[in-house]
């Protein structure tokens, strides 16, 4: 992704600078807002990526749509304005949202399953990721049939494969593998 780096640092100095004025979770409200925002208006997303539109106009849109952030929000869009990297505004967002949940110790946890968790496995899946991650987790159920049965369990870098897309993807290898052996 574009930017990626930059937009680290930035979203670091943001979360430093909201830390130090004690308006963490406003701030990260505002990220959340900017980042759906953003997300959900394409036609908002060409407008800051546009180099045909002046950053005076740009930085009135963005006046206009997030008229009601905090201060260190309405101060981060006036630095990206001024030093031409509007463009990172919705990276930047995210990032700073990543960065707000690891220092409360929130862990992202994604399921994969063929078909929509339950609400009882889905809370039994949550108290094992915050049971393995000593902290508080938040869980994402994605669905792909693909897998055909089973979970693959993603928290953070780890990665827990119990599909049986998985399985057979592994009996195949065995048998392969030992159909060359026998010969």
């Amino acid at each position: 992704m574009k930017g990626t780096r930059a937009a680290i640092r930035y979203a670091k100095a943001v979360l430093a600078h909201a830390k130090e004025q004690q308006a963490l979770d406003v701030v990260n409200q505002d990220m959340k807002s900017i980042s759906a925002t953003l997300n959900g208006n394409t036609d908002l997303q060409h407008v800051l990526q546009s180099p045909v539109i002046k950053l005076s106009n740009k930085k009135a849109v963005l006046k206009e749509v997030f008229s009601s952030v905090n201060t260190t929000t309405e101060g981060l869009i006036n630095l990206l304005v001024e030093n031409n990297r509007i463009d990172l505004l919705g990276a930047i967002a995210e990032k700073y949202g990543e960065l707000y949940d690891a220092l409360k110790g929130i862990h992202k946890a994604t399921v994969t399953t063929a078909v929509p968790l339950s609400g009882e496995l889905e809370k039994k899946v949550l108290l094992k990721v915050e049971e393995l991650t000593g902290g508080t987790a938040q869980l994402e159920n994605k669905i792909d049939p693909t897998i055909i049965g089973g979970f693959i369990l993603r928290v953070g870098d780890l990665q827990y494969n119990a599909s049986v897309a998985n399985q057979l993807n592994n009996l195949k290898r065995d048998l392969v593998n030992n159909s060359y052996v026998a010969q």
